[in-house]
């Protein structure tokens, strides 16, 4: 209370002053009494924050950790100095959103609640481009190494967590941008995924540690005059919401922060799904949409760089990772072309590495699937699976026949459809599209057709 009752004291007196002054010199006391009003005044508004922040605190701990001051510290994951295990091969990695089930990784946080269902992810309406532009999982760099494919002003290293992750990269907090510098000139639909690992956030990380993404039309460092961002929080004491900016013509039209929570999904390995549909622009965490903006892009022409931002994060303790880096064109509705051509063919159907076991990120492709077998009764699909050139050709086969299998239960079991309508078949590696010698090849090869029957 000492520094209300200062505010107040200081306040008192100047009144008293303009009480018993001449008039020569009362403009300058109306001035001071003023001044000392507006000093009290953001005094007591200073103390009221202050025990506020405290309550605020207090009920979180209650909350979150009954009978403690707070959650434990997150620990950081382990990070290797050694190559991952190459274990099944590439060919059998999915596009993006790694390779492996991230609550199954030892060495890192995983969700307490183990890993969400398919039905969580029922309603996820989000769809990847089809034709990728750029795919990095950091497998061709070496560990220590800033990876050869991006560009920084700043630090930054390729790293292992000694788990089945496989590479990622590490940021660097300050003023350091991280970007692709041959990704010019993207097109007016496309869809950006990356993985995010944050470790050592805890109830000290401060509101100000956040990883900014940055989409705009500047090659440079530096931000251009045209650009959408959004800022993804880390702080875990409080809600941060995501904050999201634009720029349209060198006019700011938008800036907000969108209240929300997504502190678990921050220590817990989130998948972030962005989609740009002209001026439409979309951001998941997970299987939740946050963000869903229509007039964020200015219609003067798309975008042209993705860049990465991180700021406000104390050194050594806390850290943040990227990986499986994916941008893609497209992101259309896949409902209409197949009603009109009768077969499309998606790389956004994701599975664990080596395995048919489905990635549930992968329900938006699968929910539009089932949305028009509801509309056209009469129609039955073969569903093909297939795989890129990494591992054996047979076991690739077989692979890829399960994976099939795989799409149609879900399919039947999440929505419904009768099993009667739907057919599989696994060619493996047998029918490429693009060559399998770079991550981006090898994604567009790893596929699943839809083919009207």
């Amino acid at each position: 209370m000492k520094m209300l009752t200062s505010g107040i004291r200081i306040f008192l007196t100047a009144g008293l002053f303009l009480l018993y002054i001449p008039d020569a010199n009362s403009q300058f006391l109306k001035k001071l009494g003023k001044r000392a009003r507006e000093a009290a005044e953001r005094t007591v508004e200073q103390r009221v924050d202050e025990e506020a922040t405290k309550k605020t605190d207090q009920a979180l701990d209650s909350i979150l950790e009954p009978g403690s001051g707070g959650p434990a510290e997150s620990p950081a994951p382990p990070i290797g100095g050694n190559e991952p295990d190459a274990g099944a091969g590439s060919g059998n990695t999915p596009a993006a959103g790694g390779g492996n089930n991230p609550s199954s990784n030892s060495g890192t946080p995983s969700a307490a609640s183990g890993p969400k269902s398919l039905e969580v992810y029922s309603k996820f309406d989000f769809v990847p481009g089809d034709e990728v532009l750029f795919y990095d999982d950091f497998g061709d760099d070496f560990i220590g190494d800033f990876p050869a494919r991006w560009n920084t002003n700043g630090g930054g290293q390729v790293v292992t967590f000694g788990d089945d992750s496989g590479k990622w990269l590490e940021l660097v907090s300050g003023n350091r941008t991280y970007y692709v510098p041959n990704l010019d000139n993207l097109p007016e639909d496309f869809t950006l995924e990356f993985d995010l690992q944050a470790s050592g956030m805890d109830r000290q990380t401060s509101s100000t540690a956040v990883l900014q993404v940055l989409l705009d039309d500047n090659g440079g460092f530096e931000k251009g005059s045209d650009y959408v961002l959004a800022n993804l929080p880390m702080v875990q004491y409080t809600p941060g919401g995501i904050r999201v900016q634009n720029l349209i013509n060198s006019e700011r039209t938008i800036s907000n922060t969108v209240k929300l929570d997504i502190r678990e999904n921050i220590q817990n390995r989130p998948h972030i799904s962005i989609a740009v549909n002209g001026e439409r622009f979309r951001l998941y965490v997970d299987e939740n949409k946050h963000i869903d903006i229509p007039r964020m892009i200015g219609p003067g022409g798309p975008l042209s760089h993705v860049k990465f931002q991180l700021t406000g994060v104390k050194s050594g303790k806390e850290k943040v990772f990227i990986s499986n880096v994916k941008i893609a064109k497209g992101g259309e509705d896949l409902r209409r072309k197949l009603l009109a051509e009768g077969s499309i063919s998606t790389n956004a159907i994701l599975f664990d590495s080596g395995s048919a076991n489905l990635q549930p990120r992968s329900m938006g492709v699968i929910r539009q699937i089932s949305q028009v077998l509801q509309q056209d009764g009469g129609m039955s699909l073969q569903i093909v699976g297939h795989t890129d050139s990494d591992g054996d050709a047979d076991a690739n086969v077989a692979l890829s026949q399960a994976r099939a299998e795989a799409v149609k239960k879900a399919l039947v079991d999440v929505y419904g459809v009768d099993a009667g309508r739907l057919s599989t078949l696994g060619k493996g590696e047998s029918e490429p599209v693009s060559d399998n010698n770079s991550p981006a090849g090898k994604a567009q090869n790893r596929r699943v057709e839809f083919i009207r029957q």
